[in-house]
Protein backbone atom coordinates (compact mmCIF):
# COMPACT_ATOMS: atom_id res chain seq x y z
CA UNK A 1 0.00 0.00 0.00
CA UNK A 2 1.57 3.52 -0.81
CA UNK A 3 1.83 5.62 1.99
CA UNK A 4 -1.02 8.22 2.02
CA UNK A 5 -0.18 12.09 0.60
CA UNK A 6 0.35 14.34 3.38
CA UNK A 7 -1.74 17.85 2.16
CA UNK A 8 -1.82 20.82 3.53
CA UNK A 9 -5.50 23.11 3.74
CA UNK A 10 -4.15 26.36 2.99
CA UNK A 11 -5.03 28.95 0.52
CA UNK A 12 -1.64 29.43 -0.20
CA UNK A 13 -1.26 26.45 -2.30
CA UNK A 14 -4.47 27.05 -3.42
CA UNK A 15 -4.96 30.29 -5.58
CA UNK A 16 -7.96 29.43 -7.11
CA UNK A 17 -9.60 28.40 -3.99
CA UNK A 18 -8.79 31.61 -2.02
CA UNK A 19 -10.16 33.41 -4.84
CA UNK A 20 -13.31 31.68 -4.54
CA UNK A 21 -13.82 32.41 -1.09
CA UNK A 22 -13.33 36.03 -0.90
CA UNK A 23 -15.74 37.07 2.11
CA UNK A 24 -15.20 35.02 5.21
CA UNK A 25 -18.98 32.77 5.79
CA UNK A 26 -21.61 34.30 7.16
CA UNK A 27 -22.28 32.25 10.73
CA UNK A 28 -25.71 33.35 10.49
CA UNK A 29 -26.07 32.31 7.13
CA UNK A 30 -24.31 29.06 7.50
CA UNK A 31 -26.49 27.96 10.35
CA UNK A 32 -29.77 28.35 8.77
CA UNK A 33 -27.95 26.36 5.88
CA UNK A 34 -26.65 23.44 7.83
CA UNK A 35 -30.09 23.30 9.43
CA UNK A 36 -32.24 23.44 6.19
CA UNK A 37 -29.77 20.81 5.00
CA UNK A 38 -30.55 18.40 8.11
CA UNK A 39 -34.06 18.80 7.25
CA UNK A 40 -34.40 17.33 3.65
CA UNK A 41 -34.61 21.38 1.99
CA UNK A 42 -31.32 21.55 0.73
CA UNK A 43 -29.58 25.03 -0.27
CA UNK A 44 -27.40 23.42 -2.21
CA UNK A 45 -23.40 23.71 -1.13
CA UNK A 46 -23.15 25.25 2.21
CA UNK A 47 -20.68 28.18 2.22
CA UNK A 48 -22.36 31.01 4.18
CA UNK A 49 -23.05 32.81 1.78
CA UNK A 50 -27.26 34.05 0.59
CA UNK A 51 -28.11 33.41 -2.70
CA UNK A 52 -30.95 31.82 -5.26
CA UNK A 53 -30.40 28.37 -3.49
CA UNK A 54 -30.47 29.78 0.19
CA UNK A 55 -33.91 31.62 -1.19
CA UNK A 56 -35.42 28.22 -2.19
CA UNK A 57 -34.98 26.59 0.19
CA UNK A 58 -36.43 29.17 3.27
CA UNK A 59 -38.79 29.34 0.82
CA UNK A 60 -39.45 25.00 0.50
CA UNK A 61 -39.19 25.56 4.40
CA UNK A 62 -41.73 28.07 4.74
CA UNK A 63 -44.02 26.50 2.83
CA UNK A 64 -43.69 23.14 4.78
CA UNK A 65 -44.13 24.95 7.69
CA UNK A 66 -47.36 27.16 6.66
CA UNK A 67 -45.17 30.24 7.27
CA UNK A 68 -45.66 33.43 5.39
CA UNK A 69 -42.93 32.68 2.83
CA UNK A 70 -40.93 35.28 1.75
CA UNK A 71 -37.45 33.25 1.22
CA UNK A 72 -36.23 35.42 3.74
CA UNK A 73 -34.64 34.16 7.35
CA UNK A 74 -37.31 36.51 8.90
CA UNK A 75 -38.52 36.14 12.56
CA UNK A 76 -41.31 33.76 11.89
CA UNK A 77 -38.73 31.34 10.16
CA UNK A 78 -35.88 31.90 12.66
CA UNK A 79 -38.42 31.14 15.64
CA UNK A 80 -39.27 27.99 13.38
CA UNK A 81 -35.43 26.73 13.87
CA UNK A 82 -35.93 27.13 17.51
CA UNK A 83 -36.47 23.09 18.66
CA UNK A 84 -33.20 22.20 16.69
CA UNK A 85 -31.01 25.01 18.46
CA UNK A 86 -29.41 22.05 20.76
CA UNK A 87 -27.91 20.77 17.57
CA UNK A 88 -24.63 22.35 16.87
CA UNK A 89 -24.27 23.91 13.06
CA UNK A 90 -20.40 23.83 13.18
CA UNK A 91 -18.64 20.97 14.53
CA UNK A 92 -14.38 19.44 14.89
CA UNK A 93 -14.18 16.21 13.40
CA UNK A 94 -11.16 13.91 13.85
CA UNK A 95 -10.01 12.96 10.00
CA UNK A 96 -9.21 9.23 9.66
CA UNK A 97 -8.07 6.96 7.19
CA UNK A 98 -11.37 5.93 5.77
CA UNK A 99 -12.51 9.32 5.51
CA UNK A 100 -9.23 10.59 3.79
CA UNK A 101 -9.10 7.45 1.50
CA UNK A 102 -8.81 7.32 -2.41
CA UNK A 103 -7.45 6.77 -5.06
CA UNK A 104 -7.64 10.01 -5.69
CA UNK A 105 -7.68 10.24 -10.03
CA UNK A 106 -6.49 14.05 -9.89
CA UNK A 107 -8.33 16.63 -12.75
CA UNK A 108 -10.56 14.93 -14.70
CA UNK A 109 -10.24 15.43 -18.74
CA UNK A 110 -12.35 17.25 -20.94
CA UNK A 111 -13.18 15.21 -23.22
CA UNK A 112 -15.47 11.72 -22.88
CA UNK A 113 -12.86 9.83 -25.00
CA UNK A 114 -10.35 10.67 -22.28
CA UNK A 115 -12.49 10.13 -19.59
CA UNK A 116 -13.00 6.79 -20.81
CA UNK A 117 -9.79 6.02 -20.91
CA UNK A 118 -9.53 6.02 -16.83
CA UNK A 119 -10.24 3.47 -14.25
CA UNK A 120 -12.56 5.55 -12.41
CA UNK A 121 -14.40 8.76 -12.43
CA UNK A 122 -13.08 9.51 -8.52
CA UNK A 123 -12.54 12.48 -7.03
CA UNK A 124 -9.22 14.94 -8.03
CA UNK A 125 -8.56 14.81 -4.35
CA UNK A 126 -8.64 14.73 -0.46
CA UNK A 127 -10.30 18.66 -0.82
CA UNK A 128 -12.86 17.54 -2.69
CA UNK A 129 -14.00 14.47 -1.42
CA UNK A 130 -14.14 16.61 1.81
CA UNK A 131 -16.12 19.37 0.66
CA UNK A 132 -18.43 16.63 -0.93
CA UNK A 133 -18.74 14.57 2.34
CA UNK A 134 -19.66 17.89 4.22
CA UNK A 135 -21.80 19.12 1.77
CA UNK A 136 -19.65 22.33 1.39
CA UNK A 137 -16.97 23.66 -1.36
CA UNK A 138 -13.36 23.42 -0.74
CA UNK A 139 -13.25 27.12 -0.43
CA UNK A 140 -15.34 27.20 2.39
CA UNK A 141 -13.38 24.47 4.09
CA UNK A 142 -9.91 26.90 4.16
CA UNK A 143 -12.09 29.59 5.36
CA UNK A 144 -12.70 27.64 7.94
CA UNK A 145 -9.97 26.42 9.12
CA UNK A 146 -6.58 27.54 10.14
CA UNK A 147 -3.52 28.04 7.37
CA UNK A 148 -1.33 25.12 7.30
CA UNK A 149 -3.83 22.74 8.62
CA UNK A 150 -2.51 19.53 7.53
CA UNK A 151 -5.05 16.79 5.99
CA UNK A 152 -3.74 13.58 7.50
CA UNK A 153 -5.32 10.38 9.83
CA UNK A 154 -5.99 12.07 13.69
CA UNK A 155 -6.23 15.80 12.78
CA UNK A 156 -9.08 17.75 13.92
CA UNK A 157 -10.87 19.73 11.25
CA UNK A 158 -14.30 22.22 11.74
CA UNK A 159 -16.89 21.22 9.29
CA UNK A 160 -20.61 22.06 8.79
CA UNK A 161 -22.70 19.24 10.78
CA UNK A 162 -24.35 17.09 8.30
CA UNK A 163 -23.39 14.46 10.11
CA UNK A 164 -26.81 12.42 9.76
CA UNK A 165 -28.60 10.98 12.92
CA UNK A 166 -29.51 7.72 11.59
CA UNK A 167 -27.59 5.24 9.62
CA UNK A 168 -29.75 2.20 9.99
CA UNK A 169 -29.85 0.43 6.63
CA UNK A 170 -30.98 -2.37 5.56
CA UNK A 171 -28.67 -5.83 5.39
CA UNK A 172 -29.10 -6.35 2.10
CA UNK A 173 -28.21 -2.94 0.68
CA UNK A 174 -25.41 -2.75 -2.04
CA UNK A 175 -22.30 -2.51 0.03
CA UNK A 176 -20.90 -0.15 -2.77
CA UNK A 177 -23.98 2.03 -2.44
CA UNK A 178 -23.69 2.06 1.74
CA UNK A 179 -19.72 3.04 1.34
CA UNK A 180 -21.30 6.14 -0.83
CA UNK A 181 -23.83 6.53 1.62
CA UNK A 182 -21.01 7.04 4.15
CA UNK A 183 -19.35 9.07 2.56
CA UNK A 184 -21.44 11.62 1.39
CA UNK A 185 -23.29 11.57 5.09
CA UNK A 186 -26.65 10.55 3.80
CA UNK A 187 -28.75 8.59 6.45
CA UNK A 188 -31.19 6.09 6.57
CA UNK A 189 -33.56 8.51 8.44
CA UNK A 190 -35.12 9.61 4.72
CA UNK A 191 -39.16 10.35 4.50
CA UNK A 192 -41.62 7.94 2.29
CA UNK A 193 -42.37 9.38 -1.05
CA UNK A 194 -45.33 9.14 -2.81
CA UNK A 195 -44.54 11.71 -5.62
CA UNK A 196 -41.97 14.02 -6.73
CA UNK A 197 -42.65 17.68 -8.43
CA UNK A 198 -40.36 19.23 -10.88
CA UNK A 199 -41.02 22.89 -11.59
CA UNK A 200 -38.80 24.58 -14.33
CA UNK A 201 -40.00 27.92 -13.25
CA UNK A 202 -38.18 27.98 -10.11
CA UNK A 203 -35.86 25.41 -10.59
CA UNK A 204 -36.61 23.07 -7.43
CA UNK A 205 -37.52 19.40 -7.10
CA UNK A 206 -40.50 18.67 -4.21
CA UNK A 207 -41.38 15.55 -2.77
CA UNK A 208 -44.25 14.80 -1.17
CA UNK A 209 -45.69 12.54 1.19
CA UNK A 210 -49.02 10.29 1.07
CA UNK A 211 -50.75 13.16 2.69
CA UNK A 212 -49.50 15.65 0.08
CA UNK A 213 -46.77 17.23 2.95
CA UNK A 214 -43.95 18.88 1.70
CA UNK A 215 -41.12 16.87 2.98
CA UNK A 216 -38.43 17.11 0.94
CA UNK A 217 -37.07 20.09 -1.43
CA UNK A 218 -34.22 20.20 -3.57
CA UNK A 219 -32.08 22.91 -6.01
CA UNK A 220 -32.26 21.43 -9.08
CA UNK A 221 -30.65 22.07 -13.02
CA UNK A 222 -33.69 21.42 -15.09
CA UNK A 223 -33.04 21.42 -18.65
CA UNK A 224 -32.00 23.94 -21.26
CA UNK A 225 -33.12 25.86 -24.14
CA UNK A 226 -31.80 23.06 -26.59
CA UNK A 227 -32.94 20.15 -24.46
CA UNK A 228 -36.02 21.77 -22.16
CA UNK A 229 -37.66 19.84 -19.39
CA UNK A 230 -39.75 16.92 -20.84
CA UNK A 231 -42.93 18.45 -19.37
CA UNK A 232 -45.73 16.18 -18.52
CA UNK A 233 -46.19 13.08 -16.07
CA UNK A 234 -43.65 10.48 -15.39
CA UNK A 235 -43.42 7.62 -13.20
CA UNK A 236 -39.30 6.42 -11.66
CA UNK A 237 -38.57 2.98 -13.24
CA UNK A 238 -35.44 2.29 -11.02
CA UNK A 239 -32.29 3.63 -9.54
CA UNK A 240 -28.77 2.73 -10.52
CA UNK A 241 -26.01 3.03 -8.01
CA UNK A 242 -22.67 4.62 -8.74
CA UNK A 243 -23.80 4.04 -12.38
CA UNK A 244 -21.26 4.21 -15.72
CA UNK A 245 -22.25 5.96 -18.34
CA UNK A 246 -22.97 5.36 -22.10
CA UNK A 247 -21.90 8.91 -23.95
CA UNK A 248 -23.28 8.61 -27.30
CA UNK A 249 -23.37 11.98 -28.81
CA UNK A 250 -26.08 11.55 -31.40
CA UNK A 251 -27.89 12.70 -28.17
CA UNK A 252 -26.20 15.50 -27.16
CA UNK A 253 -26.42 18.82 -29.16
CA UNK A 254 -23.03 20.54 -28.08
CA UNK A 255 -21.36 17.26 -29.11
CA UNK A 256 -18.25 17.22 -30.98
CA UNK A 257 -18.29 16.27 -34.97
CA UNK A 258 -15.19 13.61 -33.77
CA UNK A 259 -16.43 12.70 -30.93
CA UNK A 260 -17.70 8.56 -30.76
CA UNK A 261 -19.55 6.43 -28.80
CA UNK A 262 -17.71 5.92 -25.61
CA UNK A 263 -18.52 3.94 -22.18
CA UNK A 264 -17.38 6.51 -18.83
CA UNK A 265 -16.94 4.47 -16.03
CA UNK A 266 -18.42 5.55 -12.55
CA UNK A 267 -17.97 7.56 -10.20
CA UNK A 268 -18.85 11.46 -8.54
CA UNK A 269 -17.09 12.90 -10.96
CA UNK A 270 -19.15 11.16 -13.59
CA UNK A 271 -21.63 13.14 -15.93
CA UNK A 272 -24.46 11.60 -14.04
CA UNK A 273 -22.66 11.69 -10.52
CA UNK A 274 -23.79 8.69 -7.64
CA UNK A 275 -27.44 7.35 -9.05
CA UNK A 276 -28.92 7.66 -12.17
CA UNK A 277 -33.08 7.23 -10.93
CA UNK A 278 -34.38 5.83 -14.30
CA UNK A 279 -37.69 7.76 -15.77
CA UNK A 280 -39.81 6.25 -17.90
CA UNK A 281 -38.77 8.34 -20.54
CA UNK A 282 -35.71 7.10 -23.04
CA UNK A 283 -32.66 8.79 -22.28
CA UNK A 284 -34.60 11.19 -19.14
CA UNK A 285 -33.60 10.45 -15.37
CA UNK A 286 -33.13 12.30 -12.27
CA UNK A 287 -28.90 12.15 -11.17
CA UNK A 288 -26.14 13.23 -9.53
CA UNK A 289 -23.18 15.58 -10.72
CA UNK A 290 -19.57 16.12 -10.69
CA UNK A 291 -20.37 20.28 -10.16
CA UNK A 292 -22.48 21.09 -6.91
CA UNK A 293 -21.77 24.22 -7.06
CA UNK A 294 -23.37 24.86 -10.39
CA UNK A 295 -26.86 23.59 -9.65
CA UNK A 296 -29.37 25.72 -10.62
CA UNK A 297 -26.17 28.11 -12.33
CA UNK A 298 -26.05 25.74 -15.72
CA UNK A 299 -28.06 23.74 -18.36
CA UNK A 300 -28.81 20.48 -18.74
CA UNK A 301 -29.22 18.32 -21.61
CA UNK A 302 -33.02 17.81 -20.73
CA UNK A 303 -32.77 15.70 -17.50
CA UNK A 304 -32.88 16.63 -13.50
CA UNK A 305 -29.41 17.60 -11.96
CA UNK A 306 -29.09 17.03 -8.50
CA UNK A 307 -25.99 17.70 -5.77
CA UNK A 308 -25.13 13.86 -5.12
CA UNK A 309 -25.84 14.25 -2.00
CA UNK A 310 -29.16 15.02 -2.60
CA UNK A 311 -29.81 12.64 -5.37
CA UNK A 312 -28.49 10.11 -3.03
CA UNK A 313 -31.21 11.11 -0.79
CA UNK A 314 -33.85 11.38 -3.15
CA UNK A 315 -32.72 7.70 -4.30
CA UNK A 316 -33.49 6.51 -0.80
CA UNK A 317 -36.70 8.28 -0.75
CA UNK A 318 -38.17 7.07 -3.83
CA UNK A 319 -39.11 3.10 -5.23
CA UNK A 320 -40.07 2.22 -9.38
CA UNK A 321 -43.71 3.31 -9.80
CA UNK A 322 -43.50 6.48 -7.96
CA UNK A 323 -44.89 9.10 -10.35
CA UNK A 324 -42.98 12.08 -11.35
CA UNK A 325 -44.39 15.40 -12.95
CA UNK A 326 -42.47 17.74 -14.83
CA UNK A 327 -44.56 20.93 -14.85
CA UNK A 328 -43.67 24.86 -16.55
Amino acid sequence: MRPMPLLVLTAALFPAIAAAQATPPDPRVMGAQVLLDRLGFGPGVIDGASGMSLTKALRGWQQAKGLPVTGRLDDATVGSFEPYRAMPTMIGVTLTPDILEGPFVGPIPARESEQAKMASLGYSDAMEKLAERYHTTPATLVALNAQQTKLAPGVVIKVPNVIPPASNFPADLNPAWRKTLWTLNVGSDQPEVAKVVVDKSDGVLRAFDGAGKLVAQFPATTGSRHDPLPIGQWKIQGRSYNPPFHYNPKLFWDAGSKDRKALLPPGPNGPVGVVWIDLDKQHYGIHGTPNPEKIGRTESHGCIRLTNWDAARLAMMVKPGTPAVFQP
